[in-house]
């Protein structure tokens, strides 16, 4: 490893890991925001980014100032290895769940409502059962105290042309997230576990698994990497 990269992976996160507040904003945009975004991100992707088995597809759809990390659909761990460029904020998801309007509904058939859509996303993140997060070896606090709902419902796929034709998918998601601001430039890493134990439902015994090994600013050069 070159020198540059062999010191900057020596640098650490401070002794206890900073996570913004629920308040907190990127560019205008706070956690509810932010994870529609990361939904219509997810989505809208070749693969969705939450069955990357070893962060091959790191990188894929990222854009602006926030680099989303992804969990998984709960039928595997994971630990994944990606290089972040220097600066940028990182949200992650602990649990989460969303439910949308399927596409291809017509219009004149019954959908749910939004409503039903935010309590169908709640259901499970009503029962969690732990979530534990480390950051460089280092606990976060009170991550059960990180549950977002999104701003009542949203377009699933905002990029898709309209067609009058058909029901616009809205969608709803409920979660345990961090918004964790740029992190020095060298290795770090990120440790997740938790999982639901609601009585019944899709998901309700999901376990969440995973781990990230970030290189934050060192390319595949070993020298410093920006956006």
């Amino acid at each position: 490893m070159p020198v540059f990269a062999q010191e900057a992976a020596q640098v650490r996160a401070p002794s206890q890991p900073i996570v913004l507040p629920l308040t907190a904003k990127v560019e205008g945009k706070g956690y509810a925001q932010l994870s529609a975004r990361w939904w219509q991100w997810a989505l809208s992707m070749p693969v969705e980014p939450y069955r990357d088995p070893d962060g091959r597809f790191c990188d894929i759809g990222q854009d602006g100032p926030v680099w989303f990390l992804a969990g998984t659909d709960g039928s595997f761990d994971a630990r994944r290895e990606c290089k972040v460029p220097a600066g940028k904020h990182l949200f992650l998801p602990v649990i989460n769940m969303f439910h949308q309007i399927p596409l291809g509904v017509k219009k004149g058939k019954t959908v749910m409502s939004c409503d039903r859509l935010q309590a169908s996303a709640a259901v499970n993140n009503d029962h969690l059962v732990s979530a534990v997060v480390l950051i460089d070896g280092v606990q976060v606090k009170n991550v059960a105290s990180y549950r977002v709902r999104s701003d009542g419902c949203f377009e699933m796929y905002p990029d898709l042309p309209k067609d009058d034709r058909y029901i616009t998918p809205l969608a709803a998601s409920d979660g345990y997230w961090l918004l964790i601001p740029p992190l020095p430039v060298g290795k770090h890493t990120i440790v997740v576990g938790a999982n639901y134990g609601a009585p019944e439902g899709g998901f309700h015994r999901m376990v969440q698994n995973f781990e990230y090994v970030l290189w934050v600013g060192i390319g595949d050069d070993g020298f410093a990497m920006l956006d």
